[in-house]
């Protein structure tokens, strides 16, 4: 497994791949009615366990992560690993505040999963 970002604790930001390139951090997957996720998204990983809570300056750096990327690429939706692999994959989980990335961003809610848009 790999994935193009990773955000520590901290909010430290490591870069592994470049976006231009694949990374292999969906897996088997799904998204939109488009199969292989891996084939047409940025793979951002948090530290963290699923269903605990995140650090703010996690998503700090994950809102002004969003934000760059937004200005070079066409971001259409942002969906975690349980959206994409459901029943294979849990993450980022229950303790992921989807509303507080929302809010940083200021984008529009349907650019988020359905079922996240009003937590």
């Amino acid at each position: 497994m790999s994935s193009h970002f990773y955000v520590r604790r901290n909010g430290d930001l490591w870069q592994f791949v470049s976006c231009d390139d694949r990374a292999w951090h969906a897996g088997v997957s799904s998204w939109q009615g488009r199969n292989n996720c891996n084939d047409f998204s940025v793979g951002i990983e948090l530290e963290g366990l699923e269903g605990q809570p995140f650090d703010e300056p996690q998503y700090e750096t994950l809102a002004s992560l969003c934000a760059a990327l937004a200005q070079h690429y066409p971001i259409a939706h942002i969906a975690g690993h349980e959206h994409v692999a459901p029943g294979r994959k849990q993450d980022p989980g229950a303790g992921f505040d989807w509303r507080a990335l929302r809010e940083q961003l200021g984008w529009n809610p349907q650019m988020f999963p359905a079922q996240v848009v009003q937590r």
